[in-house]
């Protein structure tokens, strides 16, 4: 190849390496659009809207025309779904399947990207004996349609279940589905092997924390300093509730010996307002909820189970629902307001790439935001606690600073920075490192108002502070 040929292959090569980069660097975020409201904007204002963020799925409740067209050729993967109402008839029809295959997904195919087929929603724990033992032949019908249309492989087929599928999950190495749903789930996840398709699950820890509100369980479940809980099972610190509910699931399916099968979130969120007596709806938790949950997910630390990957996550949801039954908090988990404004900023926007600091829990009342100190004067800054915070403090800090992905491996026997061997060491280090790489933003450094900024650099003997540029 003539050299002049050569560098513009390398060129293109590169350009497309970079496309597939970005494209799938933020793959994992998902949004579900419910549509049980009056006021929601035409799909193609909402398309616009999500392509100004880092979503790449959407998943529907339904097969809405309108929104499938209108999402054609933006390249967003789109989850789209058959009714509760429509299983017994793709049950006992594979011709009523075949039509509904027809015109629900080849009618748009490929041009909208539809790559999951939901059949039905938490039909295995509703207690509906006349749909349960039909979730099955409905989904093997779909199956056999999308497969005589050559897009077994392209499309998957599954349902959504909600998280009391299982009987147990604390600790999460103890995750076990529950027996009252033996048989009819091991069949759906023996066609989750066979035809490659993801357990689809809704975790809230939201919910988990409305069973048990103390403040040590709220910074758990919002990803915020907390002291941790161990596995009494295998040791492992988990530091969140949202990973733990995760591998809950995870290991479920390794005990009963499906350790293939790909987990999904279908649903997870946090509401920002609900009824007086509710606990946990705010705007605040909410935002540290959700914020916090795509930094996680940005960081590929995965869980503790599954760990370098982040699983393939949808937030619930794109807008408020109005006219849902239920709680004030029912309608009000939407991310975006009818108007296409933010409810408030969950670090969606796509200059919003990197991980960001823990956000303050919200207090029981409301008060005044801290505004942050401003950066010091210098050319590098650098995070470090302030002086006479508590060990325990700098203990949850440093667990979950190191939980966020970054090397905390200078910290460990052996490394650079191991000595001197105190929490307070330790601790300012790895905080450092999230600083420098979230952003050296002064929220960065922040972590529950226990650290500040410095022009002093930290580094001693071999141990070297990463520090960055104003």
């Amino acid at each position: 190849m003539a050299p002049q040929k050569l560098s513009s292959f390398f060129l293109i090569f590169l350009v497309l390496l970079q496309s597939l980069s970005s494209a799938d660097s933020q793959a994992f975020i998902g949004v579900n659009y419910g549509q049980v409201a009056d006021n929601l904007p035409p799909p193609a204002e909402t398309v616009k809207l999500i392509q100004s963020t880092s979503i790449q799925k959407v998943r529907l409740y339904g097969a809405d025309p309108a929104i499938i067209k209108a999402l054609a050729n933006t390249g967003i993967g789109i989850v789209i779904g058959a009714s509760n109402g429509d299983i017994p008839a793709l049950a006992a029809d594979p011709n009523f399947a075949g039509q509904w295959v027809n015109n629900n997904i080849l009618a748009y195919y490929p041009a909208s990207k539809i790559i999951v087929v939901n059949v039905g929603n938490e039909v295995v724990t509703s207690g509906d004996q006349n749909l349960i033992p039909k979730l099955l032949p409905a989904m093997q019908n779909v199956q056999n349609a999308l497969n005589a249309a050559s897009l077994g492989g392209r499309i998957k087929v599954s349902t959504v279940h909600a998280m009391s599928i299982l009987s147990q999950s604390d600790p999460p190495s103890s995750g076990l589905f529950s027996p009252v749903f033996g048989d009819s789930l091991k069949a759906l996840l023996q066609f989750h092997k066979e035809n490659g398709s993801p357990l689809m699950i809704n975790p809230y820890p939201f919910f988990a924390y409305q069973s048990d509100p103390r403040p040590e369980t709220l910074a758990f479940c919002l990803f915020q300093p907390n002291a941790g809980r161990v596995d009494s099972g295998n040791g492992i610190k988990y530091m969140n509730m949202f990973d733990a509910q995760v591998d809950a699931v995870r290991s479920a399916l390794n005990a009963w010996g499906f350790k293939e099968i790909q987990i999904v979130v279908a649903e997870t969120g946090w509401p920002y307002k609900g009824d007086p007596n509710e606990v946990g709806p705010s705007m605040d938790n909410a935002k540290a909820y959700n914020g916090n949950l795509i930094n996680h997910l940005r960081s590929m630390v995965g869980t503790p189970l599954m760990p370098g990957i982040s699983v393939d996550t949808y937030i619930f949801a794109l807008y408020d629902e109005d006219l849902k039954p239920g709680p004030g908090s029912e309608r009000s988990f939407g991310l975006f307001k009818p108007d296409l404004s933010t409810t408030y900023d969950a670090g969606l926007s796509k200059n919003s790439q990197t991980p960001t600091a823990p956000v303050t829990p919200a207090p029981a009342t409301p008060t005044t935001p801290v505004t942050p100190a401003p950066k010091p004067t210098g050319s590098a800054t650098w995070c470090l606690p302030k002086p006479g915070i508590p060990d325990s403090e700098l203990q949850s800090n440093l667990d979950y600073a190191c939980s966020m992905g970054i090397d905390c491996s200078p910290i460990q026997e052996g490394g650079p920075c191991f000595e001197p061997n105190t929490v307070a060491s330790h601790a300012a280090y790895a905080m450092n490192v999230l600083y420098q790489t979230a952003g050296r933003n002064p929220w960065n450094c922040d972590f529950s108002q226990t650290a500040s900024l410095t022009s002093t650099n930290p580094s001693y003997n071999g141990c070297t502070y990463p520090g960055g540029n104003l």
